[in-house]
């Protein structure tokens, strides 16, 4: 017999229509889903789309299981199974082989004990749903077997919150080596990272281990780590570039090159160096007419040189200059000049005030690689323009 979508799902001519036992305990499977994907959102915090699609799911989850406590409508209960099928089935393709499509979720990873848990909570909220739609099996209504049932759920999902909370990003990793060896410091302790460690390409999304390159100390690889991690954690907050102008930033005009730089006048000179909360530049890649947020860009106040930068990285790190460049007066790339000489009026020197860069996205030469070119500027005299092999993917 067909089921009208706003008829009750414990409705039958044989029994009075009651909310299941069943229903409820469905309801709590998805909650407790819901829960352990809310929890997961931060660890994904580099990857804006990775933290729209978790923060989706857990509201739709969480919406439904409620609304499925108090209510016993079939429309209900088909919302809620629908919304946690599209869940296994999106957790079997990110297992498999990644979701192409979401940033931060395109490579496929290993399970794990948290999304383990919040795919088989779904799952049971599913069995349970279509165990009510069908009337093969319930539960009696019962208010206080329920409460006995919602115990191990929400012990269960205590322990996926817990796991979601701790998964292995590069923040939290990063963070972890930064204290390490900063505990190392003060203890006396500093020496050189052995290059007898094969080094690991940066990837955002996995630990980052910048080690493996000879004469970098363990102080100066954790300020590198420390810096690119606090950098993909904070940056992502001004991905749509028009968020960045209407905090005052504006295009210095070099999108010709494919990468475009937003600057903010307020950041030069305001007492911040090296805060990715402030940052001086925002480096947008150009793709297919879309803007893309691929790095940031530090640099010193107006009037420093290079002699001025302070210690950072060693070997891992390198500053430079644009001593070749002329600006409008209103701040716009717009024209080239002999290294050190004049600009054609009415176009202005640009300040040469050392920067460096830092990319939350992989890029051949290494994480704090300049870029190409023209485009890459003058690094310190003597020296060649960096390229980091070792960590460049």
């Amino acid at each position: 017999m067909a089921i009208a979508l706003d008829t009750p799902f414990a409705a039958a001519p044989a029994r009075p229509a009651l909310r299941t036992g069943t229903f409820a305990v469905a309801a709590l499977g998805s909650l407790g889903a819901g829960a352990v994907h809310a929890a997961a959102i931060g660890t994904h915090g580099e990857h804006r789309q990775a933290v729209v699609t978790f923060s989706l799911v857990a509201i739709a989850q969480l919406g439904l299981g409620g609304l499925a406590l108090v209510s016993r409508r079939t429309l209900v209960g088909l919302a809620l199974a629908v919304a946690n099928v599209a869940f296994v089935a999106g957790w079997v393709l990110a297992k498999r082989s990644g979701i192409g499509f979401v940033d931060g979720l395109e490579e496929k990873e290993a399970i794990q004990w948290a999304d383990a848990l919040a795919a088989g909570l779904a799952a049971f909220a599913v069995l349970l749903v279509l165990a009510t739609a069908l009337r093969s099996w319930r539960l009696p209504a019962s208010d206080a077997l329920v409460r006995v049932l919602a115990l191990p759920v929400a012990a269960l999902t205590v322990t996926g919150m817990v796991a979601a909370g701790s998964h292995a990003h590069a923040t939290g990793e990063a963070a972890h080596d930064h204290d390490s060896a900063a505990a190392a410091t003060e203890a006396g302790a500093i020496e050189e990272v052995s290059s007898a460690v094969p080094p690991k390409p940066f990837i955002p999304g996995q630990p980052i281990d910048l080690g493996g390159v000879e004469g970098v100390t363990a102080e100066q690889q954790a300020r590198a780590e420390y810096l690119l991690a606090a950098t993909l954690y904070t940056l992502p907050r001004w991905s749509d570039f028009q968020v960045a102008e209407a905090e005052g930033w504006f295009s210095i005009g070099d999108g010709v090159t494919g990468y475009e730089h937003f600057v903010n006048p307020s950041t030069f000179d305001d007492g911040k160096i090296l805060d990715p909360t402030a940052p001086e530049s925002l480096v947008y890649q150009l793709e297919n007419g879309e803007r893309k947020l691929v790095a940031a860009m530090y640099m010193l106040p107006p009037g420093s040189t290079l002699a001025d930068v302070p210690e950072l990285g060693g070997a891992l790190t390198q500053w430079h200059i644009h001593d070749n460049l002329c600006f409008t007066t209103s701040g716009r790339v717009a024209g080239l000049r002999a290294p050190g000489g004049p600009c054609e009026p009415p176009l202005v020197i640009g300040g040469e005030n050392p920067m460096i860069h830092v990319w939350i996205v992989s890029h051949r030469c290494g994480p704090f690689s300049a870029l190409d070119g023209i485009a890459g500027g003058s690094p310190p005299p003597g020296e060649a323009q960096l390229c980091d092999h070792a960590h460049g993917h």
